[in-house]
């Protein structure tokens, strides 16, 4: 499984499947997930509402993940992750490296071959970014063997140079 960066807007990004980090409601929000969720369409909100009233009535817990449609996104599917709120007191990195690895394995389960993945707890949950970008990329690497015989790529879509320089460092180590 190849790892890429393509900084920019997820929301722009090409691939089968791009992550969303949700909010537990998955009814939209800041950052990444109102962006996917303003940009996707009500087709994305609508398929988010149905989960909430079948599968998921309390919510998506932190650390799993769930697909929907992608709407007018450039991609197939948006897998939706809840990433945990970060605190200096608590280590919360197995729950942020669960949405990784729950990500990739429901892509799997989809047949995604490209998934393009954020900064995820890195925005207004304040997960320090280089702390961030080194669990996302030893997860992915990790979560390889599991998943590689059908996703061939993820792609890190770090927004802002302090993120691209994360990433770049931790694609390197």
């Amino acid at each position: 499984m190849e790892l890429s960066i393509r900084p920019g807007d997820i929301t722009q990004t090409e691939a089968d499947a791009v992550v969303n980090a949700a909010n537990s409601t998955l009814l939209g929000g800041g950052g990444v997930d109102g962006a996917i969720h303003r940009r996707g369409g009500k087709e994305i909100l609508a398929e988010c509402r149905r989960l909430r009233q079948t599968q998921l009535p309390d919510g998506l817990p932190a650390g799993q993940a769930i697909p929907t449609t992608a709407g007018n996104l450039p991609a197939r599917w948006v897998i939706h992750t809840v990433g945990p709120v970060w605190a200096k007191t608590i280590d919360k990195s197995e729950t942020l490296a669960s949405c990784y690895r729950e990500s990739l394995r429901v892509a799997k389960e989809l047949g995604a071959r490209t998934v393009a993945f954020p900064a995820i707890s890195a925005g207004i949950y304040g997960w320090p970014m280089d702390d961030a970008a080194r669990i996302a990329v030893q997860t992915c690497r990790e979560t390889a063997g599991e998943v590689g015989d059908v996703v061939q790529e993820v792609i890190f879509v770090p927004r802002g140079e302090t993120a691209e320089a994360a990433f770049r460092t931790a694609l390197e180590g």
